[in-house]
């Protein structure tokens, strides 16, 4: 990474639930940037989230990103592809463009740009914990938006996660729009589509 003006660190949240999109982000941070809080999304309160999120949105020297896939392409083109499709948007929306991107996990291929992935990279690079923070504030907020429009599910309390609340109301309503099709057991089993 010798020559790399800006490096993107890149996330996703949302790869396992069974209802609601997958987001990614992708953040750029100033050089020497350091931060005693920031870390993994999945290792902090929701509170330092919000905290985190809203220092990393509002400041001038962090360029970041964020992009959506919903539920719909998830089931058309799969989970594995639609993350990787999140990332790669998110990466495409960044001003300036990165020469290089940190990927939390496995190589993404195809990648537009030179990427180095880091196995639980969100615990060892700060650009990927702060994507990793990005992309679960805002997938949580939309799923907020979500339990506005469908509370019957009280996404607000699982965000859309197989939970025994979550699995109670899928039996009780059936499915909603933003519910993954080829996550959900099969009609056979216990829900009616």
């Amino acid at each position: 990474m010798r020559g790399c003006s800006f490096i993107a660190g890149i996330d996703e949240a949302g790869r396992g639930p069974l209802a609601g999109p997958v987001v990614a982000a992708a953040v750029i941070l100033p050089v020497g940037f350091h931060h005693d809080l920031l870390n993994d999304s999945k290792k902090l309160t929701e509170k330092q989230r919000d905290r985190l999120y809203e220092e990393i949105t509002a400041s001038a020297e962090i360029k970041w990103q964020f992009a959506v896939v919903d539920a719909e392409e998830i089931d058309q083109i799969n989970i594995l592809r639609a993350t990787h499709e999140a990332m790669r948007r998110a990466t495409a929306k960044l001003t300036p463009q990165p020469d290089h991107v940190l990927i939390d996990g496995l190589p993404v291929k195809p990648f537009p740009i030179e990427q180095t992935a880091l196995v639980k990279g969100d615990g060892i690079s700060f650009s990927i914990a702060a994507a990793s923070v990005v992309a679960k504030v805002t997938r949580d907020r939309l799923m907020l938006e979500m339990h506005a429009q469908y509370p019957v599910y009280e996404f607000a309390r699982h965000k859309g996660y197989a939970t025994a609340l979550h699995y109670e109301r899928l039996k009780k309503h059936g499915p909603c729009p933003i519910h993954r099709r080829t996550f959900l057991p099969q009609p056979q089993d216990e829900f009616s589509f």
